[in-house]
């Protein structure tokens, strides 16, 4: 920290706007990526991968950040009729949007990877840890179309596990094709007036009619409206009520002689942030569709896909704190004021120590729990447990944190920061989908405490899954990992207590945001020690040192808590210096 030379002051004054992320790569802006992703994948898979990370990092911070922000500005537009009048809908969108499609959907298949075998060259399908790379890049461009990304994803992920072979055959391949001329986008379609989050309340019925059933009713709020393929629950005729009388079908747009289904768009939501995507209102009049799986479990096949949508959702939601952070620090590293740079000025280092810790976390607990779903598929079912309580508490946490962390960005920008041709406004506008989507906050905190745990008792397998890496984290010193231990085993006695009585639902937030800080600072240990043992830099530890200090430890108000030890750890944390585990374990032990 020096004060600015009036040279340097001159400098700094001849661009009098702090510059934003335009143009930037971001991945290679983005080391903790690369080394999460080392950790996680196989040597082989990583090299493969990483030129096309390279390449989508670049285009996200260049030519498609520009077209996301177009696409947001010019929204989709219904159309009800053609210009001879007759009866056609068809939605109109911008060519910006249409881009952002080629490259999501054509160029790096992000919807298909986890499922087509030769997607940018690689003979199998991507593990989930690889495709959660690239939502994670993509995202930080373009948050809305996130949502057909995910559930096209979603769509084709339903039809292989539980549809019929006819099924397969006939749309199986439009769901995962990465060319554009023979792709088929997927939907659905859950959401009704009569319950949200109550699955059990839906009204939309489904009467049989030889090899396929006829569906009435309405969805109310359907992402990727003009979707080709959808997904959606309805209640067979004469089936129970409840969830249990709940089916999945598949809902083609249009019928097989070309003509369109028997549903329509009513109107598109005017909604606050992804803009560029349609989500729509639909009524069903008798529309075509085919059941998928057994009629008595389409609750319970549909729910399979939310451990992947809720991970999915907190990725972007990491993706849209990273790309904050990104702003925030370009802001904090090129404009002066008063004679210094603002990443000089003590308090604007601790906003920027807020902005970070809270990023770091979501990353960290994104790319833990995209390994739990990949161990699932293989077949543990440790992992598989892990899983369960894992998804709804990084969707609870990182959500959460987003709206904060966008905000903050925004705020370290200053007034511009509010104008919509920067990219600020618009992180904080899509980061409130979130925490709204697959479940709000309330009924996320409940599913990670009364279910996860109160039901299938999952912490036990995360219990057992943060104690083994900090046994694998040797080089951590010992006093720091019997800290986490014992925090590890009061997080989870203290779910356990708020799962066992129904009384204690109202601490069920509090008890999820303490499993998600608890879990993120053994996870940032654990990384640390490996990023140690590959390239000698343990600063991701001290991240753990934050976690506890900023969010698991009650602040006495009246007391000062800027001390040289939280200076010397921003200082490591805002610089590039590598720091050795002896200079680490010295901050992490001080008082």
């Amino acid at each position: 920290m020096h004060q600015l030379t009036r040279q340097e002051q001159a400098i700094a004054n001849s661009g009098l706007l702090a510059p934003d992320t335009s143009g930037m790569n971001f991945y290679r802006a983005d080391p903790a990526l690369a080394d999460l992703l080392r950790i996680h994948l196989p040597a082989p898979l990583f090299r493969h991968i990483e030129p096309h990370l390279d390449r989508l990092g670049g285009l996200a911070g260049g030519h498609l950040d520009e077209c996301a922000r177009l696409a947001d500005r010019h929204v989709p537009v219904l159309h009800q009729r053609d210009r001879f009048g007759r009866d056609a809908q068809w939605i109109e969108y911008h060519p910006a949007y249409r881009e952002l499609e080629r490259a999501a959907f054509g160029e790096f298949g992000i919807h298909a990877m986890s499922l087509r075998n030769g997607v940018m060259g690689w003979p199998q399908p991507y593990p989930v840890v690889a495709k959660h790379a690239f939502t994670f890049l993509f995202n930080q461009a373009e948050f809305g179309l996130g949502c057909p990304i995910n559930v096209t994803d979603g769509c084709a992920k339903l039809l292989a596990k539980f549809g019929s072979a006819d099924l397969q055959a006939k749309y199986l391949d439009g769901l995962t094709q990465t060319d554009m001329n023979k792709l088929t986008q997927g939907g659905q379609f859950m959401t009704e007036k009569e319950g949200g989050s109550d699955v059990g309340t839906l009204t939309t019925t489904a009467v049989q009619e030889g090899d396929h059933w006829r569906l009435t009713g309405e969805k109310w709020f359907c992402s990727n409206a003009d979707a080709e393929i959808v997904m959606l629950l309805a209640r067979p005729e004469g089936a129970v009520g409840g969830t249990r009388g709940v089916a999945l079908f598949l809902m083609p747009r249009r019928l097989d002689d070309g003509s369109p289904n028997h549903y329509r768009i009513v109107r598109l939501k005017d909604k606050l942030g992804t803009r560029s995507m349609a989500s729509g209102e639909i009524k069903l009049e008798g529309a075509i569709a085919y059941a998928v799986g057994n009629l008595d479990r389409g609750f319970v096949q549909m729910a399979e896909m939310v451990n992947s949508s809720r991970l999915s959702n907190g990725v972007k939601s990491t993706a849209l704190m990273r790309r904050a952070h990104h702003d925030a620090l370009t802001v904090a590293r090129n404009r002066v004021v008063f004679g210094r740079r603002i990443i000089d000025l003590p308090l604007a280092r601790r906003q920027l120590m807020k902005i970070m810790l809270a990023t770091e976390q979501a990353l960290s607990m994104s790319f833990v729990t995209a390994d739990a779903l990949d161990r699932a598929e293989a077949g543990s079912q440790d992992a598989a447990a892990q899983l369960r309580i894992l998804t709804p508490t990084l969707k609870f946490r990182a959500t959460r944190d987003a709206r904060k962390v966008c905000g903050d960005a925004l705020e370290m920008r200053g007034g511009i920061g509010y104008i919509e041709e920067f990219a600020t406004a618009r992180l904080l506008r899509d980061a409130h989908l979130g925490s709204i989507w697959e479940g709000t906050g309330n009924i996320v905190a409940i599913d990670a405490l009364q279910r996860a745990v109160g039901r299938h008792g999952a912490d036990a397998a995360l219990a057992a899954d943060l104690h083994a890496r900090l046994d694998d984290s040797a080089d951590v010193p010992q006093g720091w990992r019997n800290r986490l231990h014992d925090l590890t085993d009061r997080a989870i006695g203290f779910a356990r207590e708020v799962a066992s009585r129904i009384d204690n639902e109202a601490e069920a937030r509090r008890a999820t945001s303490l499993l998600y800080h608890v879990a993120s600072a053994v996870t940032l240990t654990w990384e640390g020690s490996r990023i140690y043992r590959m390239r000698g830099d343990a600063r991701r530890l001290l991240l753990s040192r934050m976690v506890l200090d900023h969010r698991l430890h009650a602040a006495d108000p009246f007391r000062l808590t800027e001390n040289s030890t939280e200076r010397a750890i921003a200082d490591h944390l805002l610089g590039e210096r590598p720091v050795g585990m002896a200079e680490v374990g010295e901050l992490l032990a001080a008082a």
